[in-house]
């Protein structure tokens, strides 16, 4: 991902979060809000509640790696904001996909019949 496609400033995170809709499941919170710009954008939140700091940049891996293989199919023009709630921190990267699928498609930001490539 370039760093053109993170949210990055406190101010745009809360752009999302008061401008944005919110959808969740048991390990992630997905804030969606549609922008203007050509990509879509990325931030992430991982507390130190979920654990160690080996742990949370691993759960941040396997969300940038899963929007990276997402990319095609997601909105183009939105910014999306992904909370990491603890229940994460026991996920490999293929469950933890199928749980970013699951919150992405009920926040119809992934297409229903995409399968897990």
């Amino acid at each position: 991902m370039n760093k053109h496609q993170r949210i990055k400033k406190n101010i745009e995170f809360q752009h999302v979060f008061k401008k944005g809709k919110s959808f969740a499941n048991r390990q992630f919170i997905v804030y969606v809000r549609k922008s203007d710009q050509p990509e879509f954008r990325l931030g992430l939140s991982v507390s130190k509640k979920v654990g160690n700091a080996v742990t949370r940049n691993r759960i941040k891996r396997f969300i940038r790696q899963t929007f990276l293989e997402l990319k095609d199919d997601l909105l183009p023009n939105a910014d999306y904001v992904i909370i990491a709630r603890k229940p994460a921190a026991d996920l490999d990267f293929h469950e933890s996909k199928k749980s970013l699928m699951h919150v992405l498609k009920i926040a119809r930001a992934l297409p229903k019949n995409v399968e897990n490539k």
